[in-house]
């Protein structure tokens, strides 16, 4: 049985154990906003055929764990890492954790600005351009961007020091702006002009690009390519429906809808 496998026998054991749910009770579901769009397809179709309710909060992950961490009511949580729901299992807040979806940074690059995969690392290091990130330790997204550096420093010695300073943490803080009701917060910030350049995760950018057509979506070539593996876990003390809704995010139509927004869902079949 694969590593998978177990995890998911595990949870069917649970949740067998577990006791239901009065029906009228929705399933909390905290959530990384990378993930706002494709688990909010996914939450409906699990709604649609069990009818029971998903109530989702989408955050930093970061900032997600800490609240539950704190006590805060949550059943399902979808980290945009591994480590953070890791550190609640460590803590027997919540059951196993397992590897649900794969996603990558890219660069999100504003109107008129020439970068290219072979250009991106010096229109970075650039003092005129601007580089907008997410804020580390309260953001995946942030963590990674900072990996992305130290693995520039190898290459061009010195560059993550620059890129560190000169790093604009827009998103994932205390005072991060809100983008309005359905639009995406880092079209919002670079087609404002915020940042020239902003890295965040390769589904986020893809997004931004279909709001806002002047923007591009840039890979990073493979020198200081960053990886990001997604991890679910379910909390301690949750209802049968929490690990049903946990079942269905692994299940075939959970990942086909994970895929369907530009994530790699490892559970789907090659």
């Amino acid at each position: 049985m694969t590593a998978l496998g177990r995890i998911v026998a595990i949870l069917l054991a649970v949740a067998a154990m577990s006791t239901p749910a009065p029906a009228q009770q929705p399933v909390l579901l905290h959530a990384a906003g990378s993930l706002r769009a494709a688990l909010t397809e996914v939450a409906a179709a699990f709604e649609t055929g069990s009818g029971v309710g998903v109530q989702a909060k989408f955050g930093p992950s970061g900032v997600l764990k800490d609240e539950i961490a704190g006590g805060a009511a949550a059943e399902v949580f979808a980290s945009a890492n591994m480590e953070h729901p890791q550190a609640l299992a460590q803590a027997k807040r919540s059951g196993p954790v397992v590897l649900f979806a794969r996603n990558r940074l890219c660069a999100l690059v504003g109107p008129g600005l020439d970068v290219e995969p072979a250009t991106v690392l010096d229109r970075m290091l650039d003092a005129k351009v601007k580089l907008g990130t997410s804020t580390p330790r309260n953001d995946p997204a942030g963590d990674y961007a900072w990996e992305a550096f130290r693995k520039a420093d190898v290459i061009k010695p010195g560059a993550f020091s620059a890129l560190e300073k000169k790093a604009l943490q827009l998103v994932g803080g205390p005072a991060a702006p809100k983008a309005p009701p359905g639009r995406s917060v880092y079209a919002m910030l670079v087609g404002e002009g915020k940042a020239d350049i902003f890295l965040t995760y390769c589904t986020n950018a893809a997004e931004a690009v279909k709001e806002n057509a002047g923007l591009r979506s840039v890979r990073l070539p493979d020198e200081i390519a960053v990886a990001a593996d997604y991890g679910l876990t379910v909390i301690t003390g949750a209802s049968a429906n929490a690990y049903q809704l946990a079942m269905f995010i692994l299940s075939a139509n959970g990942q086909r809808g994970l895929a369907a927004h530009g994530f790699a869902a490892p559970a789907l079949p090659q």
